[in-house]
């Protein structure tokens, strides 16, 4: 499992430059919440093939690209608590507190997605 997750974070760097190269470019033609919609599918997009592929081993199916995006919400649920608490409660400055949130969401996200990838 150690190797499955530094596999995963791996890919969550290259996903996240998978999600703001296209962003920008999107960016020059559509709205921005459009731009970042668009984005954000492209690399869910990719990163469920990448995951799939590389971390678990898995063959891809339509049922697990169906719930993959789970996984994006358990990140973002986590994600967003760990800004608040460490913005309102632990008083960290909120340019370097998302990045902190983040990682403390990689083990989580892995969690979900592997159970997603990889049912027992």
């Amino acid at each position: 499992m150690p190797r499955q997750m530094l596999v995963f974070a791996l890919i969550g760097v290259l996903n996240t430059a998978t999600y703001y190269g296209p962003y920008l470019l999107f960016l020059t033609r559509f709205p921005y919440l459009v731009a970042h919609v668009l984005a954000t599918l492209l690399s869910m997009t990719g990163s469920f093939f990448l995951n799939a592929r590389f971390t678990y081993r898995t063959r891809p199916t339509w049922r697990k690209f169906a719930l993959f995006p789970l996984s994006n919400a358990a990140n973002f649920v986590v994600t967003t608590a760990g800004v608040w608490l460490l913005v309102d409660v632990a008083h960290l400055g909120s340019a370097c507190a998302p990045l902190l949130a983040s990682v403390a969401a990689i083990p989580v996200t892995f969690l979900v997605s592997r159970r997603i990838m990889v049912p027992v």
